[in-house]
């Protein structure tokens, strides 16, 4: 559990992180996340200003496209990217997601348009879309959407077995999902029937 980053060993006991902490978040399936993100990186081109939220998995992305591409602008939401990478959004700052929150985001965000947004997600509902745990997060990445082309999710593949309690995003909003190979084959199936494009890493 210490591995997953869900509990922290101390001498004679474990205390249980907080499950919403972006650090706790990153440990878990880190691996899948971070060929996630790299196959991500590969949709970005050079010099391209791209839209990031505040996810585990778009903080690995920020990451590859620092390594991997040249002159890439990246505007976010996460005080955690931004601590590393260029354009912070103003808005209310959440401590445990790292990321700015409410209306102000949606006024610096309106000053902005990309291409591609990419967006993490805390869950699947096969009958309506996405989910979030957090409804402050949902509306910050609807104002960020407003700003872009095209919607890209980041999920790997456990995510579509978890249900948050908000709905993120429907069928119709996404363009591409970019998760892993062991997406259960009905959750692909209906991604496949809304004609949302389908990134698999291997």
């Amino acid at each position: 559990l210490e591995e997953e980053g869900l509990l922290s060993r101390e001498h004679g006991y474990a205390l249980i992180k907080n499950a919403n902490d972006i650090n706790t978040r990153l440990t878990i399936n880190y691996d899948k996340k971070l060929e996630i993100a790299t196959k991500a990186a590969e949709m970005v081109s050079n010099g391209e200003t791209v839209m990031l939220e505040s996810g585990s998995t778009c903080a690995l992305l920020a990451e590859q496209l620092a390594k991997l591409k040249k002159d890439v602008t990246i505007i976010t939401n996460s005080a955690y990217i931004a601590i590393r990478i260029r354009i912070l959004l103003g808005g209310e700052y959440q401590k445990e997601y790292q990321g700015m929150v409410g209306p102000l985001v949606r006024k610096c965000a309106k000053e902005f348009y990309v291409d591609k947004f990419f967006v993490g997600t805390d869950g699947f509902i096969p009958d309506a879309g996405f989910t979030c745990d957090d409804l402050m997060r949902v509306e910050t990445m609807k104002y960020m959407e407003d700003s872009a082309n095209r919607m890209i999710i980041l999920a790997d593949s456990s995510k579509f077995s978890q249900k948050g309690v908000v709905i993120q995003t429907t069928f119709s909003e996404i363009d591409t999902v970019c998760t892993d190979a062991e997406i259960p084959e009905d959750a692909l199936e209906n991604l496949k029937r809304h004609n949302i494009n389908v990134e698999i890493v291997e």
